[in-house]
């Protein structure tokens, strides 16, 4: 690391969490020493006034996590280059976003992105068709660290000389940390007079700047909060929120640190109410003083996530990545608060089914504020063939004339190779299955 150029922060957390791994701590949490979350203030509910969001949006930046390159999805640059809606991406539409709230409420609001060394060129290469959305003095980019991935085996540096890039791995957006300390960018934001940083991952187009929420972070005084969606069956595997017995702080707990004779109390979305959307509010002088005091690792709790050297590759050797998750410095700060959220705040594309959701009619994006808004009833739930839809490639083969209409569609369950026509729609909950590759001709409606 290094002789890579590592931080001494980001190896001094890797060796933290290296020891702990090495040590056979695995983090789990079990359900015995936690007790479920069942009240928490609604944003809905919340009152602030038009001075207060002003003030508390001119103190904050926005931080965007855009690390990742999509590669489940068949992709080589950053996801957020990706066409989305009107033959924008993720990024226009995040700066635009940004741009109607500064203009809104006055504000500077500096957009600040943590790439990861995959991203970073290919993300200042865009933004500079976006004149304006540097503010002075502050950096458009810093960039997160890296840190080998490990033999599964054997726990040494994993080798692979077809792709020696492959040796290498983000260690997971809890490095958020000690990459905002060591690139000098926490103290940058901070000496510049902000205060407040609203964190959100680059693929959320739900997660825009908020004033209402960002006065409502203010009016708390804590230093650390946590967005949260009240769970539904389709989130049964995302981290939860939950309050620990031994001191009553709040703790963010994920699938992989529940132990396997407690899964079933993990899945229960009645039981575990509040889902993190990874959207954080984060008090910036409260940060920079922790991160001083402990050298960058603030000791969050160890992920151990098991893949193999090669990503696109099953077959190749297995390993671990040591990841911590940033949410869960919700555990390390006293006083630490939660808000639950409507769900049009959480919006990511993991897959190209979220894609082909964000692409229908069932949302449109408000020209005004840059927002994505929906316009049907319910939100659809969507299913295609991993087989035939899961790369981008794959899946603009076989909707050439782009999204069938879904804003009367309930389900859409795609199994086996369908091409859509144009102007297809979907009505009610709808299942397609073929043995060989089939079309859906133009103007179809499918019930």
């Amino acid at each position: 690391m290094r002789a890579a150029g590592v931080s001494a922060a980001a190896i001094g957390a890797f060796e933290y969490y290296f020891d702990r791994l090495r040590s056979g701590f695995t983090g789990v949490i079990p359900e015995a020493d936690i007790t479920p979350v069942t009240q928490l203030p609604r944003l809905e509910d919340i009152t602030v006034s038009e001075q207060e969001a002003r003030e508390a949006l001119s103190a904050t930046a926005i931080i965007k996590l855009n690390g990742g390159l999509g590669t489940s999805m068949g992709m080589t640059r950053a996801k957020t280059l990706l066409p989305v809606r009107d033959g924008r991406t993720f990024l226009d539409i995040l700066v635009e976003q940004v741009q109607a709230a500064r203009a809104r409420y006055g504000v500077t609001l500096p957009l600040v992105f943590m790439n990861s060394f995959s991203t970073h060129a290919d993300t200042l290469a865009a933004l500079a068709a976006h004149p304006g959305i540097e503010v002075p003095g502050i950096p458009l980019d810093f960039q997160q660290s890296q840190e080998p991935k490990l033999d599964a085996a054997t726990l040494e540096p994993v080798s692979w000389p077809a792709d020696p890039r492959l040796e290498w791995c983000p260690p997971g957006h809890g490095d958020l940390y000690p990459s905002m300390l060591d690139t000098g960018m926490l103290r940058t934001l901070v000496d510049a007079g902000y205060r407040y940083a609203s964190v959100n991952n680059a693929d959320n187009l739900g997660a825009a700047p908020d004033a209402r929420l960002a006065g409502w972070f203010a009016s708390t005084g804590a230093p650390f909060a946590m967005e949260v969606c009240r769970r539904t069956d389709m989130d049964r595997k995302g981290g939860h929120l939950a309050i620990r017995n031994s001191d009553g702080r709040y703790v963010l707990r994920e699938v992989a640190q529940t132990p396997a004779e407690d899964m079933e109390f993990f899945l229960d979305e009645h039981r575990h109410q509040f889902f993190n959307t990874n959207s954080l509010w984060l008090d910036l002088p409260a940060l920079l003083d922790r991160l001083t005091a402990s050298g960058g690792a603030i000791g969050l709790p160890l992920i151990v996530n098991r893949k193999t050297v090669d990503p696109r590759d099953p077959d190749s050797a297995p390993v671990i990545q040591i990841e911590s998750a940033m949410g869960a410095a919700i555990e390390v700060f006293a006083g630490s608060a939660a808000i639950a959220v409507p769900r049009s705040r959480f919006l990511p594309v993991k897959t190209t089914n979220e894609l082909l959701l964000l692409r229908s009619d069932v949302y449109t994006r408000d020209e005004a504020t840059g927002r994505m808004v929906q316009v049907s009833q319910t939100t659809p739930s969507i299913t295609l063939d991993p087989a035939f839809y899961k790369t981008i490639a794959d899946f603009e083969a076989r909707f050439p004339a782009g999204a069938p209409s879904l804003r009367e569609a309930s389900a859409l369950v795609v199994e086996g190779d369908w091409t859509f026509g144009e102007n297809v729609t979907v009505t009610g909950r709808v299942r397609l299955s073929a043995d060989g590759a089939r079309v859906v001709p133009a103007g179809t409606t499918l019930t």
